[in-house]
């Protein structure tokens, strides 16, 4: 039986893993959004390329992390977000909220946040939205187990 979880400190910065899943070798956005968060005082840990889903989340769980930030570029968004998404669950750890961005074709948004992703920006979106989307939402959601 899992131990009980630990109430997050709400005092201490956000904590978001950013992660490239898949065999996709493009991470400059990946790169952007993690200086953008840090610089907003987000505690950022970033995992590289080519990072599998079980990866992603063993890092998550193992950084005490808020939130799991997915750039996707490949076109596998809807298998690798979902396997995210499963391995959380399986993991107990659906309390880490779970945004992403990339080229996500327009008709795979809404099926993507109704699987429980919590936010997605596609190409263009200023970095400021970005954090400040994350500094608005992830702790809240993540409290909610939304």
């Amino acid at each position: 039986m899992p131990a009980e979880p630990v109430p997050a400190d709400r005092s201490a910065p956000l904590r978001i893993v950013v992660a490239k899943p898949g065999l996709d070798g493009h991470d400059r956005g990946a790169k952007v959004i993690a200086r953008a968060l840090r610089d907003t005082g987000i505690e950022v840990v970033y995992t590289g390329l080519h990072q599998t889903p079980r990866q992603i989340v063993d890092t998550a769980v193992q950084e005490d992390a808020d939130g799991i930030g997915l750039s996707v570029l490949s076109g596998a968004h809807m298998t690798l977000f979902a396997e995210v998404l499963r391995i959380l669950e399986e993991e107990n750890a659906s309390d880490i909220t779970v945004f992403g961005g990339g080229i996500i074709p327009e008709a795979d948004i809404l099926p993507l946040l109704e699987l429980g992703v919590a936010a997605l920006f596609t190409p263009g979106t200023p970095t400021r939205e970005v954090a400040d989307w994350v500094h608005a939402n992830v702790r809240s959601l993540s409290a909610t187990g939304v």
